[in-house]
């Protein structure tokens, strides 16, 4: 099934964010946008194709949507993708299948990633605090993405009750 163009997809669009260890150069963005959207042509669910779409930003961030309305991912389609975004890591030599970390945006607005452990220490030091601009990527539909809540201040997201509840609990 041809991709269809990230902007057209429903609110409701099921999304799932990968986010790279590191900045990619452009030429390994142009592979991984060539293998994600060859790989995304032929996705299916019980042989059923599915309707995708991708979006690339800030040369870190890959979007992966399914408009579920027609054919929904199922566990098994949603293996291949994890299997998929497993073989690029190894090819280009970046993680994207890391839950365990934090993407923020440091003081001069460079995208930093860190450890959860490393990020509260950030916060210890005071180094990021609860408005420094953080990535949610648990977020799980386009509509969040276009409501603006996948980057925003850390405050107004998962990372304010996890790095900053005592402070937040003192401003209330």
């Amino acid at each position: 099934m041809p991709l269809i163009p990230f902007e057209e997809l429903p609110d409701r669009a099921r999304l799932w964010t990968f986010a790279a260890s590191r900045r990619l150069t452009d030429q390994e963005a142009v592979r991984l946008l060539a293998a994600t959207e060859e790989f995304l042509v032929g996705w299916t669910a019980h042989r059923v194709p599915l309707a995708t779409a991708c979006q690339w930003r800030f040369s870190q961030f890959l979007f992966v949507a399914v408009d579920e309305a027609a054919a929904g991912a199922s566990g098994c389609s949603i293996d291949g993708l994890v299997r998929f975004m497993r073989e690029v890591e190894r090819q280009l030599g970046v993680r994207f299948m890391d839950h365990g970390s934090v993407w923020f945006r440091a003081s001069g607005g460079a995208i930093e990633c860190a450890s959860r452990e490393g990020f509260e220490r950030l916060v210890d030091e005071g180094a990021v605090g609860p408005d420094t601009v953080v990535f949610d990527n648990t977020i799980q539909t386009t509509g969040a993405l276009r409501d603006g809540r996948w980057e925003l201040p850390a405050r107004r997201a998962w990372h304010g009750r996890a790095f900053f509840s005592n402070y937040l609990a003192k401003a209330r």
